[in-house]
């Protein structure tokens, strides 16, 4: 590690800011920035920017740029034409990494499209099949805090690479000893040999149009009056055209609206998090509008805040696919537009709340592992089969709706809510309602998330720890409530009534406890930031039950937690 960070510190190519960066590093900082490469993981490759192997910077960014590039062009045919389309978000030196990225395709002998303007991933993944494009590119960190950026990748479907063609790319980034020896090409010259071109704003274009098939009732008047902000990213232009050209009344947090890096209006760029919520809510009672919408930086995720009863109330994730679930099925039964084999996509983190209504309609509903490139591969599989795609969606706020996409697309979320609750208006209900109607109709379905932050090379030994802890531990019964089955995804394997059965998944570092009377928990250490997620989901018989049963199995788990080895979480662990 020291020598390695020697060779960066004394390096003539090492770009200037991060050799100034580096003379101000504490011995901690250096262990954590040099003691191993960055990853990919569950949303590709992601970290803190500054100087080493460990953080997002242009000469880490370069070669992954190059295993990459090399990847495509080994797998794809006429990829040298067909080119790599590259887009990114409003985070602190995503345009320069998109140029540097570019930079290295055109010196592999192939084409680039970097975006004019920042443009959200839901777009580039569209973007690739609109283009005919070999693969594509995202330099984004999503939801996570200012000091991040990463590197996404999509195959010619604009899929995210699922594992076992990502470790073919870290096999060529791997096999690259000298990071500062990247070849990469003068853009200028690139661009006057047709090797970069710039794509406009006629894909915005392409993309809005499919987006405006979407909506169940499009020509419906419009009644519902929407608060939108981005937070500061990607979807400040394509979001509020959506909702506008779908004809509604739309009130934009004008803050919110500039694409600040530092995200200085939020503590956190995240619709999951209510907080992130606070401008829109003043706005919102300004306004009195019906529904506050809110995506991340990458325009991936959509969060929904509803009022009702004259406070605004936030939907899950879970809650929200529910709602779309049952009113996308209970359309096309009203039409008689059923599909003969439709098909639902989760994951195996999702509550089991859409499933359930689901199956109600006799749809089949499939759960892939954590992360939306599991959904756009099973999409793509079906296209040679009898099965029809009605919907893909996660716990963590992302949704299709329509397939045009291969990723979660906050985009066509957001106009498709807006038509289910401009619906439900003209009925004089809210989403909320909805929501209650469907626990009436399908049982209560309650769930509550939990992340442990544990920074560095000592949280992510703790995090490891933790899920050797539970392994080791099996547990007959958490909470006075038996321990039906355990699911360990490491080693593929479900231990159920003493007996063990093979699951048919790849390999990821998940355990899944499943409990008598309808509740589950999963340990998943996350795959794009620092933290250890634990789900918590059950099924009661009203809400106060529910949320009661929550609150003890999250005690009875936390206990375990708290008493695996060499875990100080007084001290180390932030909730």
């Amino acid at each position: 590690m020291k020598k390695t960070y020697d060779v960066w510190k004394n390096h003539p190519a090492l770009d200037s800011d991060l050799k100034t960066a580096m003379e101000h590093m504490g011995e901690a900082e250096i262990e954590d920035a040099f003691y191993k490469p960055l990853e990919f993981g569950t949303g590709g490759m992601r970290g803190k920017m500054g100087p080493g192997t460990n953080r997002m910077n242009v000469h880490t960014l370069k070669k992954a740029a190059y295993g990459f590039a090399k990847y495509v062009i080994e797998h794809e045919p006429d990829a040298k034409r067909r080119g790599i389309v590259i887009a990114y978000d409003n985070r602190e030196h995503s345009d320069t990494f998109a140029w540097a990225a570019a930079s290295v395709i055109a010196a592999c002998g192939m084409r680039a499209f970097v975006f004019e303007h920042m443009r959200p991933t839901p777009l580039l993944s569209f973007a690739v099949r609109h283009q005919g494009a070999a693969g594509g590119i995202v330099i984004t960190a999503s939801h996570n805090p200012p000091e991040y950026n990463g590197f996404k990748i999509y195959d010619a479907d604009g899929c995210q690479l699922v594992p076992r063609l990502a470790d073919q790319v870290v096999e060529n980034v791997e096999a690259i000893e000298d990071v500062f020896a990247v070849p990469s090409m003068d853009t200028d010259e690139a661009r006057e040999n047709g090797l970069i071109a710039v794509l406009g704003r006629d894909i915005d274009d392409a993309y809005l149009n499919e987006v405006a098939t979407v909506p169940m009732r499009p020509e419906a008047k419009k009644t519902i009056t929407i608060v939108f902000t981005p937070l500061h990213g990607a979807c400040r232009e394509i979001g509020l055209r959506a909702l506008t050209e779908a004809g509604y009344d739309v009130v934009t947090v004008e803050e919110q609206m500039v694409p600040d890096s530092r995200f200085s209006t939020v503590k956190s760029p995240n619709p999951e998090d209510a907080s992130a919520f606070e401008y829109a809510i003043k706005y919102g009672r300004q306004h009195k509008a019906d529904v506050l919408i809110a995506t991340d930086p990458d325009g991936d995720r959509l969060g929904l805040g509803v009022l009702h009863q004259g406070e605004y109330v936030f939907l899950t994730g879970n809650q929200t696919g529910a709602i779309f679930i049952e009113s996308i099925l209970d359309h096309h039964k009203r039409l008689g537009t059923m599909p003969e084999h439709g098909i639902v996509y989760n994951t195996i983190v999702t509550s089991d709340f859409g499933a359930a209504i689901a199956h109600t309609y006799g749809v089949e509903v499939q759960s892939t592992l954590t992360g939306f490139k599991f959904i756009g591969e099973r999409m793509k599989a079906i296209e040679s089969t009898q099965k029809s795609f009605l919907m893909g969606y996660e716990e963590s706020y992302g949704y299709i709706v329509k397939d045009f996409v291969r990723d979660k697309d906050a985009v066509q979320a957001m106009v498709f809510a807006s038509d289910i609750a401009n619906r439900l208006k003209t009925e004089g209900k809210t989403l909320v309602d909805y929501l209650h109607d469907l626990y009436e109709k399908y049982g209560t379905y309650r769930e509550k998330n939990i992340n442990l932050t544990l920074d560095g090379k000592a949280g992510e030994a703790k995090i490891k720890a933790i899920m050797s802890h539970f392994r080791d531990l099996m547990p007959k019964s958490i909470a006075k409530r038996a321990v039906i089955t355990i699911e360990d995804y490491l080693k593929s394997l479900r231990y159920e009534g003493g007996n063990e059965h093979i699951i048919d998944l790849p390999k990821s570092n998940v355990i899944k406890f499943s409990l008598e009377g309808d509740a589950w928990f999963v340990l998943r250490p996350s795959g794009t930031e620092p933290k250890l997620k634990i789900y918590i989901a059950v099924k009661a018989a009203s809400i106060t039950e529910a949320d009661t049963t929550l609150r003890t199995l999250e005690e009875a788990i936390m206990e375990i937690v708290h008493d695996a080895p060499e875990a100080d979480h007084h001290k180390d662990v932030k909730q």
